[in-house]
């Protein structure tokens, strides 16, 4: 049987092979990296965290771009298409060049086995490599220590958050958790941590191998004033600092994490400070807090664990503030809910319950996915209103015909709700895998 000719083909292809989805591990992917000669020699960010770390690699791609640096940016998972988990000088990597990398991988693979998100990792290395960038930023897909990622030695590394996620990989525990996540730190090399209460665990390990840490608190300030607000790293002021795009308080968290991590690397990639105020008014992520429509207020968020959901929690809060300052919408809260089964259901539910006056639940497909019988069982035992519906486009368009126009619509619970409702709003939307 010959190779895929399509980016689809090879999804299908790379899912199909893989009998474990997640394999943690270095050795094989080193075995297949050295014989495709992948030895970057531009600066490497790597950014780990249970929350956030999607934010902050947002925020250094625009920085770095704004002041004129070719950048590799690698993300993951992806909501409707896989050319978003690679983008090179702001635009995602075409489905030729995708195919291209992964059969350059499969080639260079043999009989080594390698699972899904390894064969993109370096895949994407590859396609960096080959557009010769100037630096690349790489997001952990899983903890750190043993995350593919981690195969390369990272200029800086930053841990934006630790939480309980993926306790079944990670262990269960923050000081378990903040050892994985503390394994992309380097010795003698910058790492950024913006947890404000980290694990000793993570802060242990960066003092034994003698990494250059910043943490949000002793060295890394955030002071916010009325109309912006500043950030100081060590002894270097950032101030007139834009509020971000995104919105929420810890937003600026994230976004100082960014600027510590160009502080720290200021000699090889210097960044002017304009270019540090454009990134940061630039940024944006698909399904973090994204307002989608008004009248009602519509609102997609990805939060998929008790940390996402008291970050949510927070920024619906400040919306409602901010609507009853401006005479926007102030009714009801309208939820449209679906969860892995995997995940901390209840913990989010609980977190996120005091503030929905009705919750539009559905099931995710796949093995991992929670029925929405089983979800309606939760809500019930907490006695909140809620109505089953056969996936999440009905739940939504139920939410949409329910809600009045003070109300907002929220939906969240995990990446394919969010992906589910885009595709529902954009029905030409033809996802790859």
């Amino acid at each position: 049987m010959g190779q895929p000719t399509t980016l689809a083909g090879w999804l299908a292809h790379l899912e199909a092979r893989n009998v474990t989805a997640i394999v943690l591990g270095l050795e094989r992917v080193r075995e297949v990296a050295d014989r495709l000669a992948l030895h970057p020699v531009f600066p490497l960010i790597t950014v780990g965290g249970t929350n956030g770390k999607g934010s902050v690699c947002a925020y250094l791609e625009t920085m770095l771009e704004a002041a004129g640096y070719r950048v590799g940016c690698y993300t993951s998972p992806h909501l409707l298409r896989y050319n978003e988990r690679v983008r090179i000088a702001g635009n995602e990597a075409s489905d030729a060049d995708l195919c291209r990398a992964l059969a350059a991988v499969e080639a260079a693979r043999s009989a080594t086995p390698l699972t899904y998100f390894e064969q993109g990792t370096l895949a994407a290395l590859w396609l960096f490599q080959e557009a010769g960038i100037d630096v690349a930023v790489l997001e952990v897909g899983l903890g750190g220590r043993l995350d593919a990622v981690n195969l390369w030695d990272a200029d800086c590394a930053v841990v934006s958050s630790v939480d309980l996620d993926h306790q079944v990989f990670l262990g269960d525990t923050r000081e378990l958790i903040g050892f994985e996540k503390a394994g992309i730190y380097r010795g003698g090399r910058p790492a950024i941590c913006g947890d404000a209460n980290p694990p000793a665990s993570l802060l242990d390990h960066a003092t034994a191998i003698g990494a250059d840490l910043l943490r949000l608190g002793p060295d890394i300030q955030v002071e916010v004033g009325e109309s912006g607000w500043a950030c100081r790293v060590r002894e270097t002021a950032f101030p007139a600092l834009p509020r971000p795009a995104m919105p929420g308080l810890h937003q600026l968290g994230n976004a100082a994490c960014a600027i510590a991590a160009l502080y720290a690397l200021r000699e090889r990639l210097p960044v002017p400070m304009q270019a540090i105020r454009a990134g940061i008014a630039a940024a944006r992520q698909p399904g973090r807090f994204q307002v989608v429509g008004q009248a009602p207020l519509r609102i997609l968020d990805v939060a998929h664990n008790p940390h996402a959901a008291r970050a949510l929690a927070a920024s619906l809060a400040d919306s409602v503030a901010n609507s009853v300052a401006n005479s926007a919408p102030t009714g009801n809260i309208h939820a449209v809910f679906a969860m892995l089964a995997d995940k901390d259901v209840d913990g989010v539910i609980d977190l996120l319950a005091p503030r929905i006056a009705y919750w539009h639940v559905a099931g995710l497909t796949g093995p991992r996915g929670l029925p929405g019988a089983a979800l309606g069982e939760r809500l019930a035992a907490r006695s909140l209103k809620y109505q089953v519906h056969a996936d999440v486009a009905s739940a939504w368009q139920a939410a949409c015909r329910l809600a009045g126009p003070a109300d907002t619509i929220a939906a969240f619970g995990s990446f394919h709700t969010v992906a589910e409702v885009m595709a529902a709003i954009s029905p030409s939307t033809n996802p790859h895998g």
